[in-house]
Formats: structure tokens, sequence, C-alpha cells
């Protein structure tokens, strides 16, 4: 099977299995060259196939020798024609990199939010590792069946009091479109809430330390986003930023009961724009993020995801060069706030048109990080060449 990107709606139906497993390799290769640091012995990602997550499990396992456990949902390849999703190919390569250099890892590929799955992941904790030292909740959805009910809630990237207006990315196009982003109602909002908010964070540590599987000294993390002013209407000030109030709200709870039970902490890190499978779907943003690309690159100030968690993990959760804000938050996204970045991005923001979108914008390697993500654009993979789908579709997770 020759394997081309496949976008409808700026969403890419097909994946390249081996660009994949150069996403993977290229992580793991910087931070093999960054060095090592000393972090937990045992940690449990939920939502490390993508993204912060596999940037954070990367970061982890290669960068101080983390057994890493991880959760997420994915689709597996299959047959001849059906390429899955990039996760479970990004699970795949992780886990014959990680064996090669004589790593210990796990995956459970399932429903996060379930007991369920919550379940076999504390059963395995309980078997083989006894227990953990790390949890980082790193989980993007946009849909929750909370397993106490099995009322299923659905997110919304909506606004709230009124209308946003702006430019947004045509992937397909290269090119902006115009978007309105609609006000959405108190039931979208506390359904997003639901979903994007604490409630599951929190299931996982409580169902941890009731089973006694937390070590001395354990952390949590949850990531989330802040943006500058220019991008309040449509994040902080709008559904998702409801559900991350939440979310700081529930850490608040953790911490408190985790530094008084075990001596650890539970904080919130806010991460920089990148494209993820989860920010190229916010309206509006895209733009604002092309504009961070094009700003930061110039400074040389811009970082890939693993750059930036090797960078956490290693001066932040683990060193002694913590950046922390008034409400707590550690804040590895300061090169995106550094004022003269955000001067530049918000005059840039109101300059933006269809005619001058590639100049004073990074529209085209915004787009080439989507397609990376997708396991496209590599140079050193041949896409013309053909793919045994049927034989890479034999290949398991352990």
């Amino acid at each position: 099977m020759i394997i081309k990107p496949v976008i409808k709606n700026n969403i890419c139906i097909r994946v390249h299995p081996i660009g994949c497993r150069e996403n993977v390799s290229r992580q793991i290769e910087y931070v093999k060259e960054a060095g090592t640091f000393k972090g937990p012995e045992k940690a449990l990602i939920i939502g490390g196939s993508s993204g912060y997550g596999l940037a954070s499990r990367i970061a982890l396992a290669f960068g101080c020798g983390t057994r890493t456990v991880n959760v997420s949902f994915e689709v597996p390849a299959k047959g001849s024609s059906k390429t899955g999703t990039a996760g479970w190919w990004n699970n795949i390569f992780f886990q014959q990199y990680a064996q090669e250099a004589g790593l210990d890892f796990k995956d459970f590929v399932g429903d996060a939010f379930s007991f369920e799955m919550k379940e076999h992941v504390l059963d395995y904790i309980r078997k083989e590792y006894g227990k953990i030292d790390l949890l980082v909740y790193s989980l993007a959805s946009n849909r929750r069946t909370d397993p106490r009910n099995g009322v299923t809630y659905n997110s919304v990237l909506k606004s709230i009091g009124q209308e946003v207006r702006g430019y947004s990315i045509d992937i397909n196009n290269i090119t902006i479109k115009e978007e309105v982003m609609e006000v959405a109602t108190e039931e979208e909002i506390a359904s997003t809430i639901k979903v994007m908010g604490g409630e599951d964070w929190q299931m996982w540590v409580d169902m941890l330390k009731e089973a006694d599987l937390l070590a001395e000294g354990f952390k949590t993390v949850a990531y989330t986003y802040l943006g500058s002013p220019a991008t309040y209407p449509i994040y902080k000030d709008g559904t998702i930023g409801q559900a991350k109030k939440h979310l700081e709200q529930t850490a608040a709870i953790l911490n408190k009961e985790i530094k008084e039970e075990l001596g650890g902490e539970a904080l919130i890190s806010s991460s920089k724009a990148i494209v993820t499978k989860a920010s190229i779907y916010i309206p509006i943003f895209p733009v604002y993020g092309a504009i961070l690309y094009k700003v930061m690159k110039e400074k040389k100030t811009h970082e890939t995801e693993v750059e930036q968690k090797y960078r956490f993990f290693r001066d932040m959760l683990y060193g002694n060069k913590r950046i922390v804000d008034a409400d707590g938050r550690l804040r590895p996204d300061n090169l995106e706030m550094e004022a003269d970045v955000q001067v530049q991005v918000e005059k840039l923001l109101k300059e933006v048109n269809q005619e001058n979108v590639r100049e004073i914008t990074d529209i085209k390697g915004f787009i080439v990080d989507f397609l990376k993500i997708n396991g496209f654009e590599f140079e050193n993979v041949d896409y013309d060449a053909d793919v045994d789908m049927a034989e890479l579709a034999e290949m398991e997770l352990k």
C-alpha cells in the first residue's frame, strides 16, 4: 500500500507507520543526546501515546530509565488497507526502542475513564511495580462516560457569553479561513467540565491511594494550557477554560491530601502551544500557533514537545529550576509567555489576512508539524515505497 496523507476537515484519516516510527525515534535520540537526569523509578501516564503525553514517556524512560505504564485509547491497523491511528504506532515503536534499550514498559489500550480499565492497571501495578512514584495526566478526549452513573458527556469548543470570530487554518490549501466560535449553553459548559476537568484525574489518584499503590514522595502532574490575552476568548474564557479551572481546583484538593499523607505533591503544569491531535481542532487557535512558531523560531526559543518535556522533568519537577506562578502552577511555557514574544504575536494577529498569511506566520511549519504527528513529511522516509500493512498489522503491544 502506498500511503499518502488524506485530510478531511483538518483530520488526517490516514497515518504512515514508518513515519510514526521516525517521529518516535527522533524524540528518543534528542533525549539520549541531552543526557540523563534523576527522576522517578516507576510512572503511570494517562494519555501517553501522542503529543505531550508521548514526549513525557520518552523523556522519562530514556532520560532517567523510568519504568512506564501507559493508558491510551488507540485503534490498530486492520488488514491491508486500514492504517490505524498514529498513537497506536507510537506505542508500538516506543515499545520496540524501549525493549532494545533494556527498559521496562507496559501499555493498556482502552477507555481510561472506565472502572474496568482502572482496575486492570491497578492490578498490574500491584503485581509488577508494587508502588508508583509519578502519575502524569495528559488525557485529551471529546467524550467521557462517567463510570459511576453510565452517563456519557460530550465536550465542546465554544465561547462563553458572546461568539468569537477569527481565522483558522485550512490545512489542505495552506490558507486561513474565517471561523466563528459559537456561544455554549450552560449544559454544554457542564458537560465539558465533566469530560476535560479534574474528575477523572482525581479518580485515578484516589483509587491508587486506596489500593496503597503510591510511594512516599509521590508526585502527580496534570497538563494545561493558559496562553496569553490573545487566546483568552477562545481558551481561558471559553468552555475549555472552565474545565481547566476545575482541573486546578482538583489539583489543590489532591495536593493537600498527597502532601499530608505521602509527603508528595499534585501540580498543574502549563505547556507551550504546539500542534497536537487536540490543539489542531480548537477554533482560531492554529493561527495563533502559526504566528507563535514564526516569532519563537526567529528568537531561537521554539521548543518541540519532547524538548519542553525533557526540560520540564529535568529542571522543574525533579530539578531545582522551577518556574512557578502566583497560583502555584509550574510554567515550562515561560518562553512563549515572554513579553516581547507576546507583543509581537499580538501585533501579527491584528495584521494577518489571506494575502500575507504565508509571509507573517509560519503556517507551513505549523502544517508540517501536523503532518509529522501523523507520520508524514520526514525527509528520510520514502513515501512512494509500498508499505506492507498486513505484515505491520501483526505487530502487537506488550
